[in-house]
């Protein structure tokens, strides 16, 4: 028998051994993602903040003659390597999830196309990571590699929503009703958490933490971006303020209400590391908790406005 008559029969055989309903493998694999493009962020940032941008100084190669990092390019190098390393584990996650949810693929569209995104993004990723050492850390570039992997944090927070059925049109556990006026704040609050971030990426493309010693920056006024910045950061807060009135006002309980907690602990948190950090120098580790804190935002804010959305209205 041929190869190609075998792949059939294989293909068949993998596919009975795979759920037909989404079981906890499936979610344990959407929460991975989410924890996986979080702490990709967290990596991507110790690159930029140890002045590792370029430890891998060519693309796709980490030098000109070696695929991973060697002992000569010191820390620098494993720590850029490393950051390369972690986005082949996301590309693995992605696809283990696309092979268990082959079965539900019609079935449970949602989570196969959020997946699909998911996988599809990580050679889109290593793309733009490769401009940006082709360019010398051009600090656009590096902005744009931040943002897509923002774009990414709200993918895999939708996927673990879809997967544990809090959201979507298969919806496994009832929500609470909310006041109509609540569902188009949270979706306000997301906006302004995005153009935050936007903003951010902005204000860290003119400061001092570039990569590079070399790196070129953008030449903007970095104290004015900041203040723009912090612009839609306060209606983010005041949003999530008016959420959490309404919540107590209204004796709302559930997921809704812990997830409207969550965004405001994380709201917080983001304000008191980004006043900590304007008004002492931009020391690099808050920096880094900042950036962390902005990948939170985003998850919580996009949690909190899907089930607002997927909530019934008084």
């Amino acid at each position: 028998m041929s190869t190609a008559s075998r792949l059939p029969q294989f293909v068949g055989r993998l596919a009975s051994k795979l759920p037909v309903t989404v079981d906890s493998t499936v979610r344990r694999l959407a929460v991975l993602s989410l924890i996986g493009q979080t702490v990709l962020v967290v990596t991507g940032g110790a690159v930029r903040l140890t002045a590792s941008g370029l430890g891998c100084p060519t693309w796709p190669r980490c030098t000109n003659n070696s695929l991973v990092n060697t002992p000569e390019m010191g820390i620098h190098g494993f720590i850029e390597f490393g950051n390369r390393l972690l986005t082949f584990a996301l590309a693995a996650v992605a696809a283990l999830m696309l092979v268990y949810l082959w079965n539900l693929r019609k079935e449970r569209k949602d989570l196969f196309l959020l997946a699909l995104g998911l996988l599809a993004s990580i050679p889109a990723q290593a793309i733009i990571g490769g401009i940006t050492v082709l360019t010398q850390l051009n600090p656009w570039v590096v902005g744009l590699h931040f943002l897509v992997s923002m774009a990414l944090v709200v993918f895999a927070t939708l996927l673990v929503n879809r997967a544990y059925g809090r959201t979507g049109g298969f919806r496994t556990r009832p929500l609470t009703s909310l006041p109509g006026v609540v569902r188009p704040v949270m979706t306000a609050v997301a906006l302004f958490s995005a153009i935050a971030v936007m903003l951010g990426v902005v204000v860290t493309g003119a400061g001092p933490h570039a990569g590079d010693a070399n790196a070129p920056r953008n030449n903007l006024d970095w104290d004015l971006f900041s203040h723009i910045h912090a612009v839609p950061a306060y209606l983010v807060t005041a949003g999530t303020l008016l959420a959490v009135y309404f919540v107590f006002r209204r004796g709302i309980s559930g997921i809704f209400r812990t997830a409207v907690l969550m965004l405001l602990g994380v709201t917080v948190l983001q304000a008191v590391i980004g006043f900590t950090q304007y008004y002492n120098g931009i020391p690099a580790l808050l920096v880094g908790a900042h950036m962390l804190g902005a990948a939170l935002l985003m998850a919580a804010a996009t949690n909190a406005a899907d089930i607002a959305r997927s909530s019934p209205v008084e």
